[in-house]
């Protein structure tokens, strides 16, 4: 079976969370791009959301200046947005959906509903020469829209697929962050994983077979990304927010090493 190589892009946004709590410049985000380039990642991913609410514009600007690995910067639609994108020029930019609302990233990328905009997102960004991503939920018509609105890649939405594994797995459902959609018996949650799991390989095959790379990533960590590594036709997860928690407790360089163990082929 082909083994190919599994690329680990670390996120680096919630390190900028913390500082922000407290609106100063602690801790460094360029010490974390440093740490995470040192220690295993293979490329460095940030978000640039239009709130601001991490990443700021001087980040960005900072990360591509500064690090040694390659950049994935994920960005809405926006045109404003697009418009800086536009001009760090980095080695890949995944469109994704937000809702300023929104705790984190609740979903894929609509490429059917907001089909004209993100083509004309995708031209923008080619015209920049800026390979592109689109950060969708794993579906075999999902793969097919990517293909024909001018993506090289997908980044396939993993948070289904993690929530219902921690309501089986962890304490999750004891917690005050239970999630109450998925407070069913444990057989009829191992039934929806399994579908999970298989919508995800559905999807990645497809989207190998019609000639778009493959990543996958969102609500990933140290026990259900093993998951994913039978998976051959995805070769690039991003994963950040498990990253930077762990590091509370074993630094973030061995936060980084571990991941990297984890998800070498």
């Amino acid at each position: 079976m082909d083994r190919s190589k599994m690329k680990l892009g670390v996120n680096i946004d919630h390190v900028a969370v913390l500082r922000e709590a407290r609106c100063v410049n602690d801790p460094d985000i360029l010490n974390a791009l440093n740490v995470a380039c040192d220690n295993g990642a293979d490329q460095i991913t940030i978000h640039l959301r239009e709130d601001r609410r991490h990443i700021q514009d001087e980040d960005a600007k900072s990360i591509m200046r500064y690090s040694k690995l390659p950049v994935n910067l994920e960005c809405s639609i926006n045109k404003d947005i697009l418009n800086i994108v536009s001009s760090l020029k980095p080695h890949r930019a995944t469109l994704v959906p937000e809702k300023r609302e929104e705790v984190t990233t609740e979903g894929g990328l609509d490429v059917f509903t907001f089909s004209d905009e993100i083509s004309y997102a995708i031209e923008q960004l080619h015209d920049s020469i800026i390979p592109v991503s689109l950060f969708v939920d794993p579906s075999i018509k999902a793969m097919e829209a990517s293909k024909d609105l001018g993506a090289e890649m997908v980044e396939l939405h993993t948070g289904a697929f993690a929530n219902i594994y921690a309501m089986l797995h962890s304490n999750l459902s004891h917690s005050h962050h239970s999630i109450k959609e998925l407070e069913l018996p444990r057989y009829e949650l191992s039934s929806q994983l399994d579908k999970a799991i298989q919508d995800i390989v559905a999807s990645a095959a497809h989207a190998k077979k019609i000639g778009l790379e493959v990543a996958a990533g969102h609500g990933l960590n140290y026990h259900n990304v093993k998951h994913m590594m039978d998976i051959v036709e995805i070769t690039e997860l991003n994963i950040g927010q498990s990253i930077i928690a762990r590091s509370l407790f074993s630094g973030l360089a061995e936060a980084v090493k571990e991941m990297k163990r984890l998800t070498t082929r």
